[in-house]
């Protein structure tokens, strides 16, 4: 297969950029500029070299647009503004490049997030919940979704990313690291829930996605089996060998943290409907599976 990657050298896109170009497909990553450590076998092409992206992203068997500024940082004014137009402004290049190429892609896949369904400690969520825009996070995605609407394409799947855990990236490192020091506990009430993915099952159901013509729309990029802040703590607790004991008030972390304490002390019930209706079956579907094999 030929695909492209925007946002191919973060830490979800460099999962799919080594699953992809070591099978043997053709990969090309977008991107600012070229990084030290590229690799030999991906092409990389800059957004500013505008003639090379017509040329070399005709017949796409996928674009995968991951490209946006981190959401792990203040949510200052010019934060927020930093994380929103950096989602946009690369989709809507997207949008653009994308209206040039004959033929259009086979399929896109544009991440969003989970935030869309809004947070709850009781409801249950999946791909035909109605958007409920609560915070910033999620009219971040609901913008970002509009803007992915506008990309031309057969088939458009708009991937909204759970909790994405991995050794190299992402937050599993930072919430595992307190227990390592043995003062580990639940965070805020721990009744809020944590709708996670392994990221090799992130990457197979990326792969599915781009295979599987009938999937289209939204897709829940979760587990199987979502899990309190507490038992979530519990687990890790369990795995290492810790204790779990030593909880954080929300005082605490709304003060450490600001408006971004929400992505810890806040969250939602979501179930991957889509991708097990369409036959999709996962790795890790347990907690303990996906903490067994991150941290040992």
């Amino acid at each position: 297969m030929k695909i492209a990657i925007a946002g191919g050298t973060g830490f979800v896109g460099g999962h799919l950029t080594e699953y992809f170009a070591t099978r043997g497909d053709e990969v090309i990553i977008l991107t600012r500029s070229v990084p030290a450590a590229s690799r030999r076998d991906v092409r990389y092409l800059t957004w500013e070299d505008k003639s090379a992206l017509t040329t070399e992203l005709q017949g796409l068997d996928a674009l995968i647009n991951l490209a946006g500024s981190s959401i792990n940082q203040r949510w200052t004014p010019k934060g927020k503004e930093r994380i929103l137009q950096s989602r946009l402004t690369i989709t809507s290049k997207l949008a653009e490049l994308t209206a040039t190429l004959k033929p259009k892609p086979a399929a896109v896949i544009n991440a969003s997030a989970i935030a869309i369904y809004g947070t709850s400690e009781t409801d249950t969520y999946n791909e035909e919940s109605p958007a409920r825009i609560t915070d910033f996070l999620a009219d971040v995605v609901r913008q970002w979704e509009r803007a992915a609407d506008q990309i031309p394409a057969e088939r458009l799947v708009k991937l909204r990313l759970g909790l994405v855990l991995g050794k190299d990236g992402g937050a599993l490192g930072k919430m595992v690291l307190p227990y390592r020091l043995g003062a580990g506990g639940r965070i805020g009430s721990g009744e809020q829930w944590h709708s996670w993915i392994h990221i090799d099952d992130l990457v197979r159901l990326v792969d599915f996605c781009i295979r599987d013509t009938s999937m289209r729309g939204p897709v829940n990029a979760v587990g199987p089996e979502p899990v309190t802040n507490d038992t979530f703590g519990r687990t890790i607790g369990q795995v290492l060998h810790r204790p779990h004991w030593l909880p954080v008030p929300s005082f605490a972390m709304k003060a450490a943290l600001g408006e971004l304490s929400l992505l810890l002390l806040e969250g939602q019930r979501v179930l991957p409907a889509a991708a097990l209706a369409h036959g999709f079956s996962f790795q890790h579907p347990t907690l303990k599976s996906a903490l067994v094999d991150l941290l040992h």
